[in-house]
């Protein structure tokens, strides 16, 4: 039977908007040229037998928090979808073995800054709560659909209540850096690096635009709503998508490389398979990188109208470590074994060095370390008193030119991954007394190995490219994104509302579509 929607990729954009189509019965096929679903989300044995990893996406409070996830949850939650939770969603450890908890009881963490640095705890308040005020405009604009109506009579709104001055002097805050907000707004260095690394993780540094703002979000999201992983891995969360799209009769496909979009007249008719075969359809719903949807996908069309589309940049590279542990780690510094994720960073000014090295092809002489600590929150990720750890590190170079430590001498991938490894492990292992005690086995994925899993990380760029402000808001992916044949909805990381595991821009697809 025809499908009235296509569906190129599995990620978690395209199962949002699998699921949400289908569930207004429309008809779904979903194709997937690797062999398995999911795109970033994956769950395998990676190390040892019984030890479940999630490969690369592991935290879905942006999913849990979002429009996307309020439409789905109810319906997921019966197909197995279950979310393991922690009090402590995350932490700092600095290298003289102090560290900073937030948790998700705001008196307290009011109380634990305003202990280190009078102020801290009124600037905490002042922040949280800001993002708490102003959340329907935020938020409108961080995932909302930007050419719409309704942004425009939000944007009205916002000038009959702070005045044009007023609603300029807001961009103008919400375009801050983080450095620029932490310096000025936290006296504590510990405060200050707590929120640093996270800029990281939105495909930002330290001294972007705008990274104060989503700092700011990031800090209100995890008091609010914490670190949730789903139980059983990622992987159970893309068996839960299936098992729904499936039973509102849409179809799955993988080992289904699409070579090309045909179009004619303008308009998208069907997909054309790498084997040879034509799917006739509705509309194509393609979750891709730039870079596939017009030099392989829309080849036959020829190069975009704008010059922008080609000259698309990606960001740093992804570097992802995983431990399987004989015992739950145990950590010099006092607090620290329930967090949910820890960052092993000195603060600003490291976060920005690691960064900024990576940035120009240079293995970071001390990276930025994120440490996940599944199994305290899922204890089935693990045979029972074993323990794992999921490390990444979001400031690894794409393309390597050397060494910052001047240590490392390979400049591939292949062969370097093991070195930049240990380098990271010599980190971990100084706030871990057990650690060697522990240790049964590692497993690393460096930045060309995950491009090797998913075409779509150009580079090991987990964020779907650069997230700077010319590539970010309107103008993701590029200023004349919508100059695509009628009947083609690009979706992804690399499409606005950006990267994450919100499935922000599959929902936006899908309403678009009438869902």
């Amino acid at each position: 039977m025809r499908p009235d929607h296509v569906i190129i990729g599995s990620g978690i954009n395209a199962l949002v908007a699998a699921a949400l189509l289908s569930l207004k019965g429309r008809r779904v096929l979903v194709l997937e040229r690797e062999d398995r679903l999911g795109g970033c989300l994956r769950t395998e044995e990676l190390t040892l037998p019984g030890f479940q990893h999630d490969v690369m996406a592991a935290t879905f409070v942006l999913f849990m928090t979002g429009p996307a996830g309020a439409a789905l949850g109810p319906h997921l939650a019966r197909h197995g979808f279950e979310y393991c939770h922690a009090a402590l969603p995350t932490a700092v450890l600095r290298p003289d073995g102090s560290a900073l908890v937030l948790t998700m009881d705001h008196a307290a963490n009011v109380a634990a800054f305003e202990a280190l640095a009078p102020g801290d705890g009124a600037a905490l308040s002042a922040d949280t709560g800001g993002v708490a005020a102003d959340a329907p405009f935020l938020f409108a604009l961080l995932g909302g659909n930007l050419w719409s109506w309704g942004t425009a009579k939000l944007l009205f709104a916002q000038v009959r209540k702070r005045g044009a001055r007023g609603l300029a002097a807001w961009f103008g805050t919400a375009l801050t850096p983080a450095r620029g907000w932490l310096e000025t707004s936290y006296r504590s260095p510990l405060a200050q690096a707590l929120f640093a690394p996270w800029v990281l993780h939105c495909g930002l540094t330290p001294e972007s635009a705008y990274s104060g703002q989503m700092g700011k979000v990031i800090a209100f999201a995890l008091e609010a709503a914490g670190a949730p992983v789903v139980k059983g891995g990622a992987g159970q969360a893309v068996a839960a998508f299936r098992a729904l799209i499936e039973a509102q009769g849409g179809t799955f496909r993988t080992g289904a490389d699409v070579d090309r979009i045909v179009v004619s007249g303008g308009k998208v008719t069907g997909v054309a398979l790498a084997n040879g075969e034509t799917i006739d359809c509705g509309s194509v719903l393609a979750s891709v990188a730039p870079g596939q949807l017009h030099d392989r996908l829309l080849r036959e069309e020829g190069p975009p109208k704008d010059k922008a589309a080609q000259k698309f940049r990606h960001g740093r590279g992804d570097f992802q470590l995983h431990y399987a542990l004989d015992a739950p780690p145990e950590w010099r510094t006092p607090g620290l074994q329930d967090v949910a994720l820890i960052h092993l960073s000195d603060g600003i000014d490291a976060v920005s060095k690691s960064a900024n090295e990576a940035e120009r092809g240079m293995f970071p002489a001390t990276p930025t370390i994120c440490v996940g600590q599944p199994s305290r929150l899922d204890p089935t990720r693990c045979p029972p008193g074993k323990a794992i750890l999921w490390l990444q590190i979001p400031d690894a170079p794409r393309v390597i030119k050397g060494d910052a430590a001047g240590e490392i001498g390979a400049t591939d991938w292949d062969a370097a991954k093991e070195a930049f490894a240990d380098r990271i492990e010599a980190i971990l292992a100084r706030h871990i007394s057990n650690f060697a005690d522990i240790k049964l086995a590692r497993t690393a994925h460096s930045p060309r190995d995950l491009e090797r899993m998913n075409v779509n990380l150009v580079g090991g760029d987990p964020y779907g490219g650069q997230c700077s402000i010319d590539q970010f808001f309107l103008w993701r992916p590029h200023a004349h994104a919508s100059d695509l044949p009628r009947g083609l909805v690009q979706i992804g990381a690399s499409t606005h509302p950006g990267p994450g595991l919100g499935g922000g821009s599959g929902f936006l697809a899908a309403k678009g579509l009438g869902a």
